[in-house]
């Protein structure tokens, strides 16, 4: 246990600001105690420290407009001594007027946000300043008839555009108010939600993407073959979509609302069961498959008098303005000194080119806007990945199951139609294994893991537990008095297994100038809890807002300010929602038995604490932003 500690305090002086660490180096290698063995509870506590260490990275790197390595820099240029002379800034002083600006404001920024110990006395402010307007006096400019000064950010093609001596070209360019880059579900959500506010409608949108079936509607029969692709919309993001007027779309489709959830794990000992009528509503959610909800919002859109241009088309390059000043005119205009001083210029894959005053990343977790608007991410690989296919049954099921095993959580969720949809996430070499083996052994490993294998079956009188929670039985909702049932067997396999790896993923800074990240752009999650959409989506409809919020007032929507509103408003609830997805996926990849007793006491006290049940069907159900249980 003493080296064990020693790890930690080995680990932690890695994360000095002069010393930039990525979550995945803190893990790097287990001090063994002198006897050359290891306990599980060391094990554990070992797999504890680097969850707290990495979760320390995620909010230190998003909470701090300086990231660790630009603290590094701004240290390896302003020499320590710089309180008492200034000539430790000549080498930069010496480039000029320019270089004295960004000397003062590496300073400025250093001493605002870097460590209180670093000063600059206010004569050093003084001379610096005094020397930049100097320097910048003395500068002449040659006129030029067209210049673009370019700066490189992360080996990408972003640049910023000078506004000054450029003359009028005759091509024609489209002008837009808003440019979404990724139009699937997320993407069209933010599209569908503008369309359906009042403030917003008038905007004019275009969406970038070359997937084909934004070209034309898709035709979706209800008879089609299920696909393994679906989601689970949670209630509030059901009601969002009511709000914009696409969730009626949905329901011409296959889809399946469910009352109940069971959760159980492997060694009999955790178990809850909730009840939507635990907190007097209908339903907990609905799964519908992606396609599905897809075409409903591509369908709104196109049904509503929205301004939306489709370009079948991929982003290439972006150049960033840096003037602040609102575009106005026709939805096409000559690209002339007026035009070519506002928003940002996108260059697609096609050779064309678009403006817009503000563009969306909703590109995924690759993105392409993020990489170009040199936003960096923290996170992690998980070494599992998910297998996901849909399978029959032979009555309807109604039911949302998930059950966590050695390996990882394996859910079986209602499709409609008789359908389910299997989640199933374990080892890269086990999902390889499971995807190439034939229907029979496949549907058999699937029986088995929703049965009895890995562990017998919990029973309500296991370790006394009513007894435990009697003082809270005056209050008790409805799922308490509801035994363990067996989920419905599995009798065939609908569609083609399909496998992907699973990992964390947070962008420092969801907002640039005229930059804005949302969905898996953003930030991509576990899928354990099937919330990863539906934070998208509570993404899309936070941004509509606060742009409506900006035209009000009559502020360019571009604005780094404005675009911060919707950073604070859900950076911090993302981050939240992230911790307890990646504290489950931690707490079951931990086989000791204490700390499995200890888990089953907490699945217990979920499913027997009233208030505590309550408050977590409301906080997964999206109803209240913070889990008001911790």
């Amino acid at each position: 246990m003493e080296n064990q500690f020693l790890f930690l305090v080995d680990v932690s002086k890695q994360i000095r600001p002069n010393r930039p660490v990525e979550p995945t180096q803190v893990q790097t290698e287990t001090v063994k105690p002198s006897n050359g063995r290891i306990s599980s509870f060391a094990i554990a506590v070992h797999k504890a420290q680097c969850a707290v260490l990495r979760w320390c990275l995620v909010v230190r790197r998003s909470s701090s407009p300086l990231s660790l390595s630009a603290a590094s820099l701004l240290r390896s240029s302003v020499s320590e001594s710089a309180n008492s002379r200034v000539t430790d800034c000549t080498p930069l002083v010496d480039l000029g007027g320019v270089g004295c600006l960004w000397t003062l404001f590496i300073l400025i920024a250093y001493q605002h946000f870097s460590a209180p110990s670093f000063t600059v006395p206010l004569h050093t402010m003084n001379r610096v300043i005094k020397k930049a307007f100097s320097n910048i006096s003395a500068v002449k400019i040659p006129r030029k008839s067209f210049s673009i000064e370019g700066v490189k950010v992360a080996d990408s093609t972003i640049q910023e555009v000078s506004n000054e001596h450029k003359q009028t070209v005759s091509k024609i360019i489209p002008q837009h108010d808003i440019a979404i880059v990724g139009g699937g579900m997320v993407g069209m959500a933010l599209a569908c939600f503008l369309a359906s506010m009042p403030m917003t409608k008038q905007l004019s949108v275009a969406i970038i993407d070359s997937n084909p079936a934004l070209g034309g509607s898709m035709h979706i029969k209800k008879e089609d073959p299920p696909d393994p692709r679906v989601s689970t919309v949670t209630p509030a993001s059901i009601s969002f979509l009511k709000d914009a007027g696409a969730w009626k779309y949905v329901e011409q489709n296959r889809h399946a609302y469910f009352n109940i959830m069971q959760v159980w794990d492997y060694t009999g000992l955790g178990y809850a069961r909730y009840n939507a009528r635990d907190v007097n509503k209908d339903f907990l959610g609905c799964v519908a498959e992606n396609k599905v909800l897809h075409n409903a919002l591509l369908s709104c859109v196109k049904d509503s008098d929205f301004k939306t241009t489709i370009y079948p088309s991929r982003l290439s390059s972006m150049i960033l303005n840096t003037s602040s000043r609102s575009m106005v005119g026709e939805n096409t205009l000559k690209e002339s000194p007026s035009a070519q001083g506002h928003g940002a210029k996108l260059q697609l894959s096609d050779g064309s080119n678009i403006y817009a005053k503000l563009v969306v990343g909703a590109d995924g977790g690759k993105s392409h806007v993020r990489e170009l608007a040199g936003i960096k991410t923290t996170g992690w690989n998980y070494s599992q990945n998910a297998i996901i296919c849909t399978v029959e049954h032979t009555s309807e099921n109604g039911c949302a199951w998930q059950r966590f095993l050695p390996t990882g959580p394996i859910a079986l969720l209602p499709m409609g139609d008789k359908f389910s949809n299997i989640v199933w996430t374990m080892s890269p070499t086990e999902s390889n294994n499971r995807k190439s083996i034939t229907e029979e052994e496949f549907l058999k490993d699937v029986n088995y893991a929703l049965d009895y294998g890995y562990g017998p079956h919990p029973t309500s009188s296991l370790l006394g537990t009513r007894d435990m929670f009697s003082w809270f039985k005056m209050d008790a909702t409805i799922s308490t008095n509801e035994f363990f049932e067996i989920p419905p067997k599995v009798t065939r396999l609908a569609s083609e297994r399909m496998v992907f790896p699973l990992s964390l993923r947070h962008a420092n800074s969801y907002a640039s100038k005229r930059v804005v990240l949302i969905g898996d752009a953003a930030h991509t999650v576990h899928p354990l809890a099937g919330q990863g959409v539906n934070l998208g989506f509570g993404d899309a409809f936070s941004l509509s807002k606060i742009i409506a919020e900006g035209i009000t007032l009559g502020t360019d929507i571009g604005e780094i300010n404005l675009l911060k509103k919707y950073e604070a408003e859900r950076k911090a609830a993302n981050i939240m929602m992230m911790a307890i997805l990646d504290g489950f996926q931690k707490a079951y990849s931990i086989d000791f038995g204490p700390f499995n007793i200890l888990r089953a006491a907490a699945f217990h006290g979920a499913n027997y604490i009233s208030p505590l049940k309550k408050s977590i069907i409301s906080y997964a159900s999206g109803e209240h932003k913070w889990p008001i249980f911790l």
